[in-house]
């Protein structure tokens, strides 16, 4: 991924999740994680420029697919529980991203239900009337990937690279988003 992009998916990760001083954020790009900064209840945004792992899921149906078998589309991965406020909170901003790529073949949703529970988080999309794929993991998600603390969203690009993760809830409707997945799906 050329520089540029790099810059532009880091500095729409710091403004989705609302750091102030997002300039001065993206001269520390070379550290690779901005660790360091706080955001509201520790939320972290990690630029990461790492072939993605062979990670795989199980959809509504049972069928397994692979992270390796969706390379040429830009996956947005969302690991999360019906139990979860931030989660929840965060849902129809999701939802609404979805809506405004709904004719874009190139990019996929996986929203994660960690606790394994695919009938329950099912139940849960339909009550709340958002129309998101519910996944299971079928494979172990390596520590720098996920911490343990949902929700933590994970985008990789069509060169089934990982270019970012955000720990913890963000607004996934703004137009600085929207900007960002489109960055994505027009590389090359």
């Amino acid at each position: 991924m050329n520089i540029h992009i790099k810059k532009i998916v880091l500095a729409l990760l710091l403004i989705i999740t609302g750091l102030p001083d997002v300039s001065s954020s993206i001269d520390a790009m070379n550290e690779k994680e901005l660790s360091g900064r706080n955001i509201y209840n520790k939320k972290r945004v990690t630029f990461i420029d790492q072939p993605a792992p062979d990670l795989r899921f199980k959809d509504q149906n049972g069928k397994t697919i692979s992270l390796n078998s969706l390379k040429g589309k830009v996956v947005f991965i969302n690991l999360w529980a019906t139990w979860c406020p931030p989660c929840i909170h965060e849902m129809p901003s999701i939802n609404k991203l979805r809506e405004t790529f709904k004719d874009n073949q190139d990019l996929v949703f996986l929203m994660v239900d960690m606790d394994g529970k695919i009938e329950k988080a099912k139940a849960f999309m339909k009550r709340k009337k958002f129309d998101l794929p519910v996944h299971i993991l079928d494979s172990e998600i390596p520590a720098e990937l996920f911490t343990g603390s949902i929700p933590t969203t994970i985008i990789v690009d069509k060169h089934n690279n990982v270019v970012g993760r955000q720990i913890g809830g963000a607004d996934y409707s703004s137009q600085e988003v929207i900007d960002l997945i489109d960055a994505l799906l027009n590389e090359e």
